[in-house]
């Protein structure tokens, strides 16, 4: 038995048995496949500049002890880490200092590195992945390129949020009033030649097979509305006066008779063809308003302005010419970019057309009957239909069906399924991220790259070959974007432009987006340093799907939206065995500062991990982080509170030094024992981490108020905190005199009719109100109830006749006098 420290020391215990774990390999994932398997995952950190905060661990601890609970269970358990490198703030950083991001990336990793280990996480590291390094660009580039072969990336001009000073594409998300998040640097909507990905291929497999996984219902919610599948009818109204027609799409084409406007997007190709002489110079300064807004900003503002365009439409139910307006609460590129406008059943247009003096008709009514008084809100739900001619009286889905039948009969309509989901613009205008694998052909009189002029023909990409890859950047001595929306690449002339069989050609200048390297990280973590296939299929089969995902909720849409797209593709290529990439997701709450608000640099609350493990230890940190509450809730963080946390710790340490072989546990004891087993095992198992650690509380105080402790309980509560308090865990065990690791010991096993109690306490009510407890055997009669209350209550019931008893047995007494 090693000797024992006279106290609990985590300065010198946990980078003992860190150093231990580093040298025996004792994570390494088992290359078998004879025990089952469990894959945990955590979603992988960008890796800043300011490390970790204390806030990050959260999810990491909770996974870590699922790998480790996992394998004392008898599991195979791949749990690796890894880095999400490739970003825009490595990029900034790199204008403002000259420094590559490569090497700003390296060293953050490196910081990472050492917090994730110094806090006893058990990843196998001999798995770790960097998205920028040249081998996973390589198969971030392969995927890339199927997605090309099957149609799924193509090139489009569309509108897009350019931030010159930025230089790059920023996505609705990332733009705020116009201006950029990171920045706050201004934002234009210009037309750009953008790689776009066919993820709306997918919408409806990525709706459907929501059901076969076990996410929480917020995020699959969540996810279904950004997909927003509805049915209903494509519509064309004429434009009288022009050989053309606008196309609209509605889910309730049942309120046909009630369009009394239409709108389009200002961007529609149509409001130059349609606006009158009278309205035009009023149009053209409300499109170029509406250039300077993201669609995000747009959608969200709550004054709907527009302006009207001189066009008319004719409305196909009715024949009634009705005016044609813009506005830029409507999208071009979402939907046909037009809407129909019915305002007594859509509150925006309800607005809209009470501020403009639109006529307002009403065509459905909850009673079947049209309101006598003008309407003062817009009635959105379903009803019956009044003032639609012959369809009055029907109610709205069968009113849908016949006019839909009716519309297509007519040539003027079609049924049709619609989704919010749009296809997913994958280019960048930055450096620090991975070339598009993608050429053109170039025509040119000489040599592009010393100032000939050159046609690139975009029309004719042709993909690099598998062979070729990785495309790695070109070195650049300046990292500022410019105004080209080509790209900083495109300053790469020597990189850029190539010459083959006396052809020239250009390489893309655009870079992918962040989203792509972790869009497939979980299957590289499965076979890291194959360098012939992307992952071998016996691996596979073996570790696919993931089982545990832990991450945090603001990735609920795109990451796994993304992720979930590229799998499908993989999935279809024969790359990937299942159809779903992640079986059991789950998102840790938010950690919040001291005061209770988001922790960040500007509020000065953001608490170092180092400082916490240097005055109390990593495992006292790792502990306290699962004690706060249930993991997906919100806690605010407090320091002080810590100290309990470590008492508990310090205790389960004082505590072992007492051990003596001698001794056995009694019955009260080994039921103790037994019962916690069970609860703390539960508990892990429903991730339910708080109540655990509770659990091993009352083990620990208990088993303190002995002298000479038992050895057999004192070995379980090291196992079962080992997953929780690792490097005590390790302690404790060498301390009971049994080799290391703690973490090739079986999980411990309980006995369920232990687990029960032999006595029970029951409350003794007089006229219903407590007046005693008493303890009885477990299943005790009535009979033996009574005799115990009246011993109990000899002086309250003296002199008082017994009128009536009620006995629930093993919960109360009621003795009615």
């Amino acid at each position: 038995m090693a000797a024992a420290m006279t106290r609990y020391d985590p300065a010198a215990i946990e980078p003992k048995w860190q150093a231990f774990w580093d040298e025996n390999d004792t994570f390494r994932t088992p290359a078998g496949n004879d025990r089952p398997k469990t894959y945990i995952l955590d979603m992988f950190p960008y890796p800043s500049g300011s490390g970790l905060h204390v806030g990050h661990p959260e999810g990491y601890t909770a996974t870590d002890i699922m790998a480790r609970y996992r394998r004392a269970a008898g599991y195979d358990v791949l749990h690796p880490m890894g880095w999400d490198a490739f970003g825009l703030p490595a990029e900034q950083h790199a204008i403002l200092t000259g420094t590559h991001p490569r090497e700003t990336t390296a060293e953050n990793i490196q910081t990472f590195k050492r917090q994730l280990k110094m806090l006893g996480f058990s990843y196998d590291w001999s798995r770790e992945i960097d998205t920028t390094s040249p081998d996973y660009v390589r198969w971030t580039q392969w995927i890339f390129l199927k997605l090309f072969e099957r149609g799924l990336a193509y090139q489009n001009e569309v509108p897009v949020n350019w931030c010159p000073a930025l230089g790059t594409v920023l996505a609705n998300e990332e733009v705020i009033n116009g201006l950029s998040e990171r920045g706050g640097h201004p934002v234009e909507r210009v037309p750009l030649r953008q790689w776009v990905l066919k993820i709306t291929a997918y919408a409806d497999r990525l709706l459907a097979d929501l059901d076969e996984v076990d996410w929480p219902n917020s995020t699959r919610i969540m996810q279904q509305e950004w997909i927003g599948r509805s049915e209903g009818a494509e519509v064309l109204f004429e434009v009288p006066g022009h050989d053309a027609s606008i196309e609209v799409y509605t889910t309730r084409p049942d309120t046909l008779f009630g369009a009394t406007f239409m709108v389009l997007a200002p961007e529609h190709p149509l409001v130059e063809v349609i606006t009158t002489d009278e309205r035009g110079d009023e149009v053209v300064a409300y499109v170029e308003q509406a250039k300077n807004k993201s669609e995000r900003d747009r959608q969200a503002s709550k004054e709907k302005t527009g302006v009207f365009t001189g066009g008319m439409a004719i409305n196909p139910v009715n024949g009634a010419e009705i005016p044609i307006y813009i506005a830029d609460y409507v999208l071009w590129g979402y939907g046909t970019g037009a809407i129909m406008a019915v305002p007594a059943h859509d509150e925006r247009d309800f607005e809209f057309a009470t501020a403009h003096g639109i006529p307002i008709v009403e065509v459905v009514s909850r009673t079947g009957k049209p309101s006598e008084a003008p309407l003062t809100e817009a009635l959105a739900e379903a009803g019956i239909a009044v003032n639609s001619g012959k369809y009055d009286g029907l109610s709205t889905g069968e009113f849908k069906k016949q006019i839909t039948a009716d519309l297509e009969a007519a040539g003027k309509g079609k049924a049709r399924v619609e989704y919010k989901l749009r296809d997913w613009i994958f280019s960048r205008q930055r450096y620090w991220g991975e070339p598009i694998p993608i050429y053109f052909p170039v025509d040119t009189e000489g040599d592009p790259r010393k100032g000939a002029e050159y046609t690139i023909r975009y029309d004719e990409p042709i993909p690099v070959e598998e062979r070729e890859l990785p495309l790695t950047l070109p070195e650049l001595d300046d990292y500022e974007p410019g105004d080209d929306p080509a790209g900083v690449l495109a300053r790469a002339a020597d990189w850029r432009f190539f010459e083959r069989d006396g052809q020239w050609f250009a390489r893309e200048t655009n870079t992918m987006p962040q989203w792509a390297g972790s869009c497939w990280y979980y299957l590289r973590f499965i076979d890291p340093r194959n360098d012939g296939v992307i992952c071998a299929p016996e691996l596979a089969n073996r570790w696919l799907p993931v089982d545990l995902y832990v991450g945090g909720a603001e990735h609920a849409v795109l990451h796994l939206l993304y992720a979930r797209f590229w799998h499908k593709v993989l999935y279809d290529a024969g790359v990937v065995p299942t159809a779903e990439p992640f079986k059991k997701l789950v998102h840790q709450g938010m950690i919040l500062g001291e005061g209770g608000q988001k922790m960040s640099k500007s509020r000065g609350n953001v608490v170092n991990p180092d400082d916490i493990v240097r005055d109390f230890g990593a495992d006292s940190m790792r502990v306290y982080e699962m004690f706060m509450g249930p993991l997906e809730a919100t806690k605010p963080w407090s320091t002080s509170s810590i100290a309990g946390v470590r008492r508990f710790l310090d205790r389960a340490y004082t505590v072992t030094t007492r051990a003596d072989a001698s001794e056995t546990p009694d019955a009260a004891l080994t039921r103790l024992l037994h019962q916690t087993i069970r609860k703390v095992t539960d508990d892990i198992e429903g991730m339910r981490f708080n109540t655990a650690i509770s659990a091993m509380m009352v083990l620990s105080n208990e088993l303190m108020k002995l002298e000479r402790v038992p050895r057999e309980p004192l070995a379980v509560l090291a196992q079962l905190l080992h997953p929780f308090a690792p490097h005590l865990g390790e302690e404790l065990w060498e301390m009971l005199g049994r080799a290391p690791s703690i973490q090739a010991e079986p999980w411990p096993k309980y006995d369920p009719a232990l687990c029960e109690e032999d006595e029970i306490e029951v409350p003794v009510q007089i006229n219903g109100k407590v007046r005693a407890r008493i303890t009885l055997p477990k299943d005790a009669t009535e009979d033996q109830a009574l005799e115990a209350a009246r011993s109990a209550l000899s002086t309250q019931l003296e002199g008082k006749p017994l009128r009536k008893t009620i006995w629930v047995p093993n919960k109360i007494l009621n003795l009615i006098v």
